[in-house]
């Protein structure tokens, strides 16, 4: 049996043959209807909204006819309908994307709202805040932050070439190298808030997934190890001597895995609590540097008692 494609992040929820350049914007209905059919049959199941993305997007670029087949026929051959059409939808944002690169998913919009929420408490204090966005593949999360708070220093950072390309369009300052690595040494000990949607997919389980993310998107940036944690490993490790005292870490996770991504802060100090949002289908532990002073006060406490 065929599996049935999900729906693209660019669809909205509840939201377009041939000698020369002949027009196909004669009667759009039609059109419509004859794309809509041509996706249902290769088991998308939003054809009739993956159509009318399409069919606006072929408006935008002036598309003719045998360029719109083309970019049908794309979809229908099982590319991800954001790499088609060259955006997804994120946090109310057009994402650049490209092949091999991330694509962001809607679950991810959890971790803004939490960076958000992060933000506002932090306030004015001490200048601009600093957000680092690791492991940023198109760097959707630095450019939805940066967005939100142009007066922010945002920082994206990945591994892989390909990303940290597609993600430069996305974000004014990306930097590439693996985990903290890619970092400027300035940053060290002055990030307020660092972000990251590490891969957590088991190895044994990446040849399970969509072949939207099987097929399209690097191995690096879906492949978490034998459990899924080995990046939140490293992450838990090193994440203290980047951030100010009071900053947070924010990483994604899954229910499944979220106990042991916690835990994982936890044993390296940090304040963490877990964070789960069934709408968005996203779920992330959010952990916080405890200062020195209250460090030392929470030991002395814990001696009186």
């Amino acid at each position: 049996m065929r599996r049935r494609r999900a729906r693209p992040s660019c669809v909205p929820r509840r939201t377009p043959r041939v000698s020369g350049r002949r027009s196909w914007q004669g009667d759009r209905v039609t059109r419509a209807q004859e794309v809509a059919t041509r996706l249902r049959a290769a088991g998308c199941v939003f054809a009739e909204d993956e159509a009318a993305l399409l069919l606006g997007h072929a408006r935008e670029t002036g598309a003719d006819e045998r360029e719109l087949d083309a970019l049908v026929a794309r979809r229908c051959a099982g590319e991800p309908l954001e790499l088609v059409v060259g955006w997804a939808a994120f946090a109310g944002l057009r994402v650049t994307v490209a092949p091999g690169v991330f694509v962001p998913r809607r679950r991810t919009e959890l971790l803004v709202a939490v960076v958000d929420g992060l933000l506002q408490a932090r306030g004015v204090q001490g200048g601009p805040p600093v957000v680092v966005d690791l492991c940023c593949g198109t760097g959707a999360l630095a450019a939805a932050v940066q967005a939100r708070w142009p007066h922010a220093d945002v920082h994206a950072a990945d591994v892989d070439p390909a990303a940290v390309a597609c993600a430069r369009r996305n974000v004014r300052t990306v930097h590439e190298g693996d985990l903290f690595a890619a970092l400027p040494e300035a940053l060290r000990g002055s990030v307020d808030v660092l972000v990251a949607n590490a891969p957590y997919v088991p190895s044994h389980a990446v040849a399970t997934m969509p072949s939207e993310a099987r097929d399209h998107e690097a191995l690096v940036a879906l492949d978490g190890g034998a459990d899924g944690l080995d990046l939140h490993r490293r992450i838990a490790a090193d994440v203290g001597a980047w951030l100010v005292p009071g900053g947070h870490v924010v990483v994604e996770t899954s229910p499944r895995q979220a106990a042991t991504s916690a835990r994982l802060l936890r044993d390296r100090g940090l304040v963490v609590r877990t964070v789960r949002d069934d709408e968005r289908d996203g779920t992330a532990v959010v952990g916080r540097r405890v200062s020195h002073v209250a460090r030392t006060l929470g030991r002395s406490a814990a001696t009186r008692r």
